[in-house]
């Protein structure tokens, strides 16, 4: 995707809910399958800002959380949320690469959107490594626990178009399909699985936008970096919309271990 990190623009987290394509119907599903039976410990890798670990132990009382992310960024903004939430004394959210986390363990695992954690880095633009990242969450997941496993896929054959503001590779995903092969391989149940509706993408691809929607709209025209916002909005609007808008999917995998 395009970066919208310009000093310029203000965070995109601002107009976003998720950092995934994921509607709140689904959101109150993911929540319900993690806390029925009631978890003990909550473990988020690649958390994000951390709104569906701080769901979770909502819909949990009993339960306490660790985050786990690479951003200062989000790190910061989900340890402000917890605790306008009240939830700072059940949940800590630290800044480390997941591969420094090998040593926890929970009955309740969220990741989403972060199997990079274990594979190279996005940089590389290599396939993603669904195998590694499988293998490493088994080993958090604690006997009989759950885990959340949402990721990318391709929900339509990839085409020039569609990679090319991706990695420019067919290989980068795999089908929803050969995804649950891999998911039943690396020891898990499938208790069910979804994909994401074009509404959620969408949806989350407006929100990445509108901060350049807004900047916009409160600076004038001839501002020096008034170009630069739009050719940025309408880099990302034509990336999706000409490009992987119904090639590009995302998986939700509700699991046990």
């Amino acid at each position: 995707m395009t970066d919208l990190t310009s000093p310029a623009l203000p965070p995109f987290h601002e107009s976003l809910t998720w950092l995934t394509p994921l509607s709140e119907e689904r959101a109150a599903h993911l929540v319900a399958f993690l806390t029925d039976p009631a978890p003990r410990e909550v473990l988020d890798m690649g958390c994000g800002w951390g709104e569906l670990l701080l769901r979770v132990l909502e819909a949990a009382p009993g339960a306490r959380g660790r985050g786990v992310d690479r951003s200062p960024a989000f790190i910061d903004r989900a340890r402000q949320q917890a605790l306008a939430r009240g939830l700072g004394a059940r949940v800590a959210f630290d800044l480390m690469p997941g591969m420094e986390a090998q040593d926890l363990r929970a009955d309740a695992v969220i990741c989403i959107g972060a199997s990079q954690i274990w594979g190279s880095p996005v940089e590389d633009a290599q396939p993603l490594d669904y195998t590694s990242a499988l293998r490493a969450l088994r080993e958090l997941v604690q006997p009989g626990g759950r885990l959340v496993y949402g990721e990318a896929i391709w929900m339509a054959p990839p085409h020039p178009a569609a990679t090319a503001p991706l990695a420019g590779r067919d290989d980068e995903y795999i089908t929803q399909d050969a995804l649950r092969e891999l998911i039943r391989t690396a020891g898990f149940d499938v208790v069910d699985d979804d994909e994401t509706s074009l509404e959620e993408w969408d949806t989350f691809e407006a929100g990445f936008r509108e901060p350049c929607i807004r900047w916009l709209e409160a600076h004038d025209a001839d501002h020096p970096a008034a170009e630069q916002v739009r050719q940025q909005h309408e880099d990302q609007r034509a990336a999706y919309e000409d490009g992987y808008r119904g090639v590009l999917g995302m998986a939700y995998f509700c699991l046990q271990g």
